[in-house]
């Protein structure tokens, strides 16, 4: 991608269809959004299309009178690596769309095709050119102003240092164990090795353990055969096999339950699973990152987490410094959150004016980048002017105060510990004002726990959102 290709009235996109209609409807759209389009009506003009110049993005059907769009993914991969396809077709099926992200693909559409659909896979286009800086151009601290790769800004030192340590583990084919703080950006550092690794062509899959409700999880892992369990009525391939050739990410690892351990202990090892319901191996080559916001040496300390699997998985570990560590980066992220607003909104970048940069700088950010992204997409959303400045800050500025309300007393000693627990938890709960996720940050738990804990005590979960 070359360097001009930064916003979208510079950004060309090829629509490849063998229907007049669906060409000029995808193209109105295209140049709606301000994109320059041309189209082609088959594999083969499309190839020529390519012989002339480069594009941005290509939407191609999959199934043409003259070839198919795999055939075009694989010439385009070839010859302009860094060109994004989205591949439509009429006839979805899931070992089609396996095939097509194990190929390359951005992302893979089925028809009819909606507005909002093909909006939001061109959003996330738009993004990935935005940040597609290549590994090379990544300069040193005496060179950069600002470094955004995979999603990743910053400019400061610990964060050059986590990511050089991070390209260096990247060309290596070991699993990688990230522990780092809630919201610092696991996932994103996760797709920074990938995409500088050389399965960067190949899938990244994420599944988040702590999201998946534990009766689910082996399936969404493994996959499982039709008539595997009650309720499993078609076949699915799971996560595993999606990543073949790739990355897969274990977010929150840390929340996969100890029955499952063994288990992903053995793929680890061997490489090899078979599905729910099947007896046949299936074998895969995939990268595994796993992520934690706990410390999962204290976890098989406290017997929580296999000590075998924790071995397994700790080949190369990192870590991504806290927001609070790295406060020089917050202005660069405050702009990054603005145009990315604005390019999402189709509006003017606004102003962040030096009054509010320096409120932004004065508070520490326990939340990390996560809560410096949501409190941005506040204050933008809330005030859509040409600038950004203190008071608008002060409107919109809710921190976490941790002493904010008063605690009840807790019950004279002999109170069974759950009644304790209990009293903790609701204690907790009421000086987050409710918020779940900022409770399990202040107690040390992940959010499932927090979702666990507040159902077996009976308490209403809607008073806690």
């Amino acid at each position: 991608m070359n360097s001009s290709s930064r916003n979208v009235s510079n950004s060309t996109v090829l629509v490849v269809d063998d229907e007049p209609g669906m060409r000029t409807a995808l193209s109105a759209n295209f140049v709606r959004c301000g994109w320059r389009v041309e189209t082609a009506s088959g594999v083969r003009d499309a190839t020529e299309a390519f012989g002339l110049k480069s594009f941005d993005l290509v939407v191609s059907d999959v199934r043409m009178k003259d070839g198919d769009g795999f055939e075009l993914l694989c010439s385009v991969q070839k010859d302009s690596p860094s060109t994004a396809v989205i591949l439509l077709t009429a006839f979805g099926s899931v070992p089609e769309a396996v095939e097509s992200m194990r190929s390359g693909a951005f992302d893979y559409l089925t028809k009819p095709v909606s507005f909002e659909q093909l909006q939001a896979a061109v959003v996330r286009v738009m993004q990935r050119i935005k940040e597609s800086t290549p590994c090379d151009e990544i300069p040193d601290k005496a060179q950069a102003s600002r470094i955004v790769n995979a999603g990743i800004v910053g400019r400061s030192p610990l964060l050059l240092k986590a990511l050089q340590r991070a390209r260096a583990a990247a060309s290596t084919g070991a699993d990688i164990l990230i522990e780092a703080e809630s919201g610092t950006g696991k996932e994103l550092m996760a797709k920074f090795i990938h995409q500088n690794s050389d399965r960067s062509r190949k899938p990244f899959v994420a599944v988040n353990c702590a999201a998946v409700p534990e009766q689910l999880l082996e399936s969404e892992l493994f996959g499982h055969a039709k008539g595997a369990f009650t309720g499993a009525s078609a076949a699915k391939i799971g996560k595993f096999e999606l990543a073949d050739g790739g990355t897969l990410l274990l977010d929150e690892i840390g929340e996969m339950p100890l029955n499952l351990q063994p288990k992903l202990l053995r793929i680890l090892q061997e490489r090899e699973f078979e599905r729910l319901g099947e007896t046949a191996p299936i074998h895969v080559d995939i990268r595994v990152i796993a992520t934690t916001n706990a410390s999962l040496g204290s976890m098989v300390e406290q017997g929580r987490f296999r000590s075998d699997l924790y071995y397994r998985l700790n080949v190369i570990p990192l870590s991504i410094p806290g927001l609070r560590d790295r406060t020089d980066d917050i202005p660069l992220l405050a702009q990054h959150f603005a145009e990315r607003f604005a390019l999402e909104k189709e509006c003017t970048v606004p102003v962040l004016d030096p009054s509010f940069i320096e409120k932004l700088l004065s508070y520490s950010w326990p939340g990390n980048i996560r809560e410096l992204s949501n409190f941005m997409c506040r204050v933008l959303a809330l005030h859509q002017g040409v600038k950004i400045d203190a008071a608008c800050f002060r409107e919109e500025f809710r921190p976490l105060r941790i002493a904010s309300a008063p605690l009840p007393k807790m019950p004279l000693a002999g109170t069974p510990i759950s009644v304790l627990e209990k009293m903790h938890l609701q204690n907790t709960l009421t000086l987050a004002h409710g918020n779940r996720t900022h409770a399990a940050l202040m107690l040390g738990i992940s959010l499932r726990t927090m979702r666990n804990k507040i159902k077996e005590y009976g308490l209403p979960p809607r008073s806690y959102a």
